[in-house]
């Protein structure tokens, strides 16, 4: 199974942690006090999903954080069922360049679905490290679009994969997607059969 049925784009600052994010789901690694090289463009890494019966491939974009890659990244969401914006719980300007990417998949994905991600909430193990933007403020604003949110840790494990799960669900959720799915299903069939009837000929 190669072709990729939902397609996930992980959006945010640079060193928010989403490819910590997307290593510790795909491969259950964490690289701790090796340091990340900066993605250039986009990564992309892909995972097969077993649930309620039906197989399926994930494909996830990890895109570059910086602004000099912005236009670049849109390019990664173009036709995204799932967006995964993250900022980092302690650093507020991460906070506001996750509302820029919400706004600018509204604008031109709005059938993209909105997963809002607090990362790194591990810090949290320090009593002495705060929130740089009050949980209630971002959970209104989360509920006031219609996007689900959550805290994870790419450090434990916290959250990831509940995450992913989430995703997953409601990419199934959506008759129109799980008719593609079948579809698709019925077509990789016929190409079986149709490679075998050409080896026994």
């Amino acid at each position: 199974m190669s072709k990729v049925d939902l397609k996930v784009v992980l959006l945010g600052s640079e060193y928010v942690g989403k490819t910590s994010l997307l290593e510790r789901y795909v491969y259950d690694r964490f690289r701790g006090s090796i340091p990340y090289q900066n993605t250039i463009g986009a990564a992309f890494a892909a995972k097969e999903v077993e649930l309620n019966g039906c197989r399926f491939m994930m494909g996830i974009w990890d895109t570059a954080g910086s602004e000099r890659y912005e236009a670049m990244s849109r390019i990664y969401y173009r036709g995204a069922k799932a967006a995964i914006v993250c900022y980092d719980i302690t650093n507020k300007t991460s906070w506001d360049r996750a509302k820029f990417w919400i706004n600018e998949l509204r604008r031109f994905e709005e059938n993209c679905k909105i997963y809002v991600v607090g990362t790194k909430v591990d810090v949290f193990l320090d009593k002495t490290i705060q929130r740089s933007v009050e949980l209630d403020v971002v959970t209104r604003y989360t509920n006031g679009i219609q996007a689900q949110y959550m805290e994870t840790s790419s450090k434990t494990g916290e959250n990831v994969q509940e995450l992913f799960h989430l995703i997953s669900t409601d990419y199934l959720a959506n008759p129109e997607n799980a008719q593609q799915l079948e579809e698709t299903i019925v077509l990789n069939e016929r190409d079986k059969r149709g490679s075998c009837c050409l080896i026994g000929s």
